[in-house]
């Protein structure tokens, strides 16, 4: 019985490690969580039912329901945390999408959106988006994208000396498998693109922030500290 006890624990130990595993690609060390939409359920997070900012992991879990699989910073935000770009929660549009191209890693376009559906989500450039908008449930707005449709940001350079933590997203083609990537120390865009596009499969990416990338994954007993954050992207089981 104790034998049958410790086996059942460790399979169920193991299934819930597997939301989120290290990864090395390139020399480098990441952290790739993943989100199976025929069983879990991405939703994005900025403020409380009361208006105010969320900010941290603590005060997500608090307004969540359910527990919490993972979260992760969820795009680039201003100084009061309202997002840069494009923002829908719930079907509701809070902030509109952005194509100009514009200043920093947000305005080096291409950049993109990610779209959250009940069944599906998808990363889509952001001026293809705005030209014909979907319908989401939820989206966020963030730059640039690392990989698109199979082919990296023209911009991204091998050998670049610009290393920083970083976080992105990327989905499978039919948008059923959503995966999230944090690094383990700088990278380049051109390392975690790469990780994108030859390790997981994924031909539309998008570079979430750096430098305040936070991952928040119970499973491994890790909830990074830090700034306080705007957009949330959080997972959680159906």
């Amino acid at each position: 019985m104790i034998r049958l006890a410790a086996l059942v624990w460790s399979i169920l130990a193991g299934a819930a490690l597997a939301d989120c595993r290290p990864v090395d690609h390139r020399g480098q060390g990441f952290v790739v969580c993943t989100a199976d939409l025929s069983r879990d359920r991405i939703s994005l997070h900025l403020t409380d039912p009361a208006g105010a900012v969320l900010g941290d992991f603590a005060r997500l879990e608090a307004v969540v329901d359910g527990p919490v699989r993972f979260a992760m910073n969820g795009g680039m935000y201003h100084p009061d945390r309202t997002p840069v770009g494009l923002f829908v929660r719930d079907g509701v549009q809070r902030t509109p999408v952005v194509t100009r191209a514009g200043p920093g890693n947000f305005g080096m376009r291409p950049n993109g959106v990610l779209c959250i559906r009940d069944d599906a989500a998808f990363v889509r450039e952001s001026r293809a988006f705005a030209a014909d908008p979907p319908a989401c449930r939820d989206a966020t707005q963030s730059g640039p994208m690392l990989v698109v449709d199979g082919a990296l940001h023209p911009r991204f350079i091998p050998d670049s000396p610009y290393r920083n933590v970083r976080n992105g997203v990327g989905a499978t083609p039919d948008g059923r498998i959503v995966h999230f990537v944090i690094s383990d120390r700088g990278v380049t865009f051109h390392e975690m693109a790469t990780l994108f596009r030859d390790v997981l499969g994924v031909r539309d990416a998008l570079y979430l922030d750096g430098r305040v990338s936070r991952l928040h994954a119970p499973a491994l007993g890790r909830s990074d500290p830090g700034r306080a954050m705007g957009p949330i992207l959080a997972v959680t089981e159906r």
